[in-house]
């Protein structure tokens, strides 16, 4: 028995892909699920990179794929292809992304469209792992990238030159109190002069009268 090439009718995914899905816990039950993935989506579309729990990324990962293969494969003249991209994007102004922005993008890459990376984890919590699901060349400084520490990068020139404010505004404000502080230390000397001045003024005025007094 000849078996259909599944590849003619769907394109293949290039992720690896669970046997059974993620467990997305939701009151809703399965509705609540598909639109909690659907936000995922729509989310990723928008933003190119998102941070979220690794449950909810790698199982919205795989219709983000998909939608993407389609619209790569079909293009925005397909009514199935656009059918689907108006159910998973909420904000339809992100299907003409899709269609003019990311499939031209895509449409040559032999990698993933998606990509997956451990998010660092905060020390004694108990939350749960957390990951960065982002679109690939998307215009952000990689996350990847071994050269991270090269200081002419843009964003390192960046915060240099923030760290750079930062401790001017610590110094000046540092100074200040230090002014401040000096200002009030010499109004004491000055306070402390002037009534020296004047308890010696007093006991002069007063040595005349005991001398006449001590005299007699």
């Amino acid at each position: 028995m000849n078996q259909a090439d599944v590849s003619k009718l769907v394109s293949k995914l290039r992720i690896k892909v669970r046997p059974n899905h993620r467990n997305l816990k939701n009151p809703k039950g399965p509705e609540g699920r598909l639109d909690k993935l659907r936000k995922t989506v729509t989310g990723l579309v928008k933003y190119e990179r998102i941070e979220l729990n690794v449950n909810r990324a790698d199982e919205a990962r795989q219709y983000a794929e998909r939608l993407i293969s389609e619209a790569i494969r079909h293009g925005d003249c397909h009514k199935p292809t656009m059918d689907v991209a108006n159910y998973w994007l909420l904000e339809k102004e992100l299907i003409h992304k899709l269609f003019k922005v990311l499939v031209p993008r895509f449409e040559n890459s032999k990698l993933s469209y998606t990509r997956l990376i451990n998010a660092p984890r905060a020390q004694n919590t108990r939350n749960s792992e957390k990951v960065v699901l982002e679109l690939r060349d998307n215009p952000y400084p990689d996350l990847m990238s071994k050269q991270s520490q090269d200081k002419y990068l843009i964003q390192n020139v960046l915060l240099d030159a923030a760290k750079l404010d930062y401790r001017r505004a610590k110094y000046a404000e540092v100074a200040q109190k230090m002014g401040k502080a000096s200002n009030g230390k010499l109004n004491d000397e000055v306070k402390e002069a002037r009534n020296s001045k004047e308890s010696m003024s007093i006991k002069e005025t007063k040595d005349p009268i005991e001398n006449k007094t001590s005299g007699i």
